[in-house]
């Protein structure tokens, strides 16, 4: 396994060891001993799974406020994502910077997003699949967002009309978000 840190302390490529040959491949995407070596300590206690049918699915900015914060390991394990991480941490020296991968089923790559950054992605393909582990439970209470437009954050989306839920067209901006890390 491979460690890339990014522009974003905190926020890391892992690049899991992958055995291929003529029968297909076999892949660890998750050991906890492996991480915990490579000093990623999270203890994930849920997994998620979603399926985005078109390209030019966008989803997010999303994170949950504390003191239900949560960490994540998200992969793309069908088709191929833009995966965006935002540092919301108002004392940071990074805040409001972005980070951003191509995570597809093919590259096998995943992105360690912290507690204090807000997650999005946008499909580059159809039938997506993303799955992530997170470190603390659901909590509706606690769910927030931030628009995927906002012009503090410029994000560089690889399209210019995203197809977007209801609850993202009217996420608030940066400066108007419910942060509290």
């Amino acid at each position: 396994m491979n460690i890339i840190e990014t522009k974003l302390p905190g926020v890391l490529i892992i690049e899991p060891a992958v055995f291929e040959d003529n029968r297909g491949f076999f892949m660890e995407s998750y050991n906890q001993n492996k991480f915990a070596e490579k000093g990623i300590q999270n203890q994930f206690v849920q997994d998620n799974h979603s399926l985005s049918a078109a390209k030019g699915v966008l989803r997010g900015l999303h994170y949950q406020a504390n003191p239900m914060a949560q960490a994540k390991l998200v992969r793309c394990t069908r088709g191929e994502i833009f995966d965006v991480a935002v540092d919301i941490r108002k004392d940071s020296p990074t805040f409001g910077q972005w980070t951003g991968i191509t995570l597809s089923a093919g590259n096998k790559k995943q992105l360690l997003v912290p507690k204090g950054f807000a997650h999005g992605f946008c499909t580059l393909t159809e039938n997506v699949e993303v799955m992530y582990k997170v470190d603390a439970f659901y909590s509706p209470e606690h769910d927030k967002g931030i628009r995927w437009n906002d012009p503090d954050i410029a994000v560089d989306w690889p399209v210019d009309e995203p197809i977007l839920s209801e609850k993202d067209q009217h996420q608030p901006f940066l400066s108007e978000a419910d942060i509290n890390f």
